[in-house]
């Protein structure tokens, strides 16, 4: 750990050279004649985009997606100079943004990407876009049959330079699924006849991490990877393919500890009340404000000095507490317990025991990408 925050015994630790070792594995996996586009969108889920752009940088990637204008401003401001593909279009006040940084915005509307070339042209410059396919998910994305007409509709455009056509599946990670082969051979006949057609489709990509991992056939020029970088994978069955190493881990120190008589209420609602004599009551700096979901009141565990304990009460907006007892299965072995600034880990590993995204994700039932991008809610972070 680097240091604790100044003003707040409360931070979200994000090691870097995790970062670095995941990005080298999935560019090994592709292999050398495959770009590595690596999305840091929602500032890099939570682990900071501009601070993890560098280390995937480092690690083999060449190029990244992000979600907003904003995001991509940011990257640039920074002094990345790496090419930038916002995965959606923007608002038509926001496209002069596009053109002064760079940032390739993905187009599904004629409209759009006219009124982009335009402001490109003004400016003396080429813009440059991903044309997207909706395959079938029904997101964003030109339908198959329509992508030839829409490209002749741009191609004429002196500012407009198609550096690239994509697609997303929605079901990359069930193995031998149905609906992820029709989505496959779509795209796959989309890209051919944008080439019979004598039109160029610059970077073709459609792996995303699932995708990247179980199928491997359809790399194509580029894959764009997201929540694997960060160590998590994004469903069972890719674990098994590759070994990655989280990055994130969620630590605060105890602020307050209290042995309270038998029966003493504990949090809004008294949900829990002490069960007996010698249970100590921790309190801890974090709460829903800070991204720890209210759903995991009473349902969620904590590691103190290397042993686990389960929270109690109800989780408060900026804060929780934790029940010590030296007789529970889960306790301590010996009456020193708990004490004001002992470091509580939320998620992370401590000695033999570890609380991953996918444990507390399960018991919120939603996925290990919410979990660490609701950390970001306003939790220092602290780079290792």
């Amino acid at each position: 750990m680097a240091h604790y925050p100044e003003d707040r015994a409360a931070w979200v630790e994000v090691d870097l050279g995790a970062i670095r070792a995941n990005t080298r594995a999935f560019k090994k996996m592709v292999g050398p004649r495959v770009q590595l586009m690596c999305s840091v969108k929602a500032d890099g889920y939570g682990h900071g985009a501009v601070r993890c752009a560098r280390a995937m940088y480092k690690g083999g990637a060449s190029q990244f997606a992000v979600a907003t204008v904003a995001e991509g401003i940011e990257l640039r401001e920074s002094g990345a100079e790496w090419p930038i593909l916002m995965l959606n279009q923007c608002p038509e006040t926001a496209i002069d943004k596009l053109v002064e940084y760079d940032i390739m915005p993905a187009v599904f509307d004629v409209d759009f990407a006219l009124m982009y070339g335009e402001r490109a042209a003004a400016a003396d410059k080429v813009g440059k876009y991903h044309l997207a396919i909706d395959t079938g998910m029904t997101r964003i994305g030109v339908l198959p049959e329509e992508a030839v007409e829409v490209r002749r509709a741009l191609d004429f455009h002196r500012g407009l330079e198609c550096a690239g056509v994509f697609t997303h599946f929605a079901t990359a990670d069930i193995i031998e699924d149905w609906d992820f082969k029709v989505q496959s051979a779509r795209f796959g006949e989309t890209v051919q006849a944008l080439e019979n057609a004598g039109l160029s489709c610059g970077l073709v990509h459609c792996d995303n991490t699932p995708g990247t991992v179980l199928h491997p056939r359809l790399l194509y020029d580029m894959c764009r990877v997201g929540v694997g970088l960060y160590g998590l994978h994004p469903a069972d069955t890719t674990r098994p393919r590759m070994e990655l190493k989280p990055a994130m881990s969620v630590r605060a120190k105890v602020i307050r500890v209290a042995e309270p008589q038998v029966g003493t209420g504990v949090g809004y609602g008294f949900t829990y009340r002490v069960p007996k004599q010698g249970i100590q009551i921790a309190t801890v700096p974090i709460g829903y404000g800070d991204g720890l979901s209210r759903t995991l009141s009473g349902r969620m565990d904590v590691i103190v000095n290397g042993m686990r304990a389960p929270q109690v009460g109800r989780i408060c907006m900026d804060q929780f507490m934790f029940a010590v007892d030296a007789s529970a299965p889960r306790g301590y072995r010996s009456r020193s317990m708990v004490r004001e600034g002992d470091i509580v880990t939320i998620m992370g590993r401590d000695g033999d025991e570890e609380i991953t995204a996918d444990e507390m994700a399960s018991l919120r039932g939603t996925i290990n990408y919410e979990v660490v991008c609701d950390f970001a809610l306003r939790l220092e972070r602290i780079y290792t």
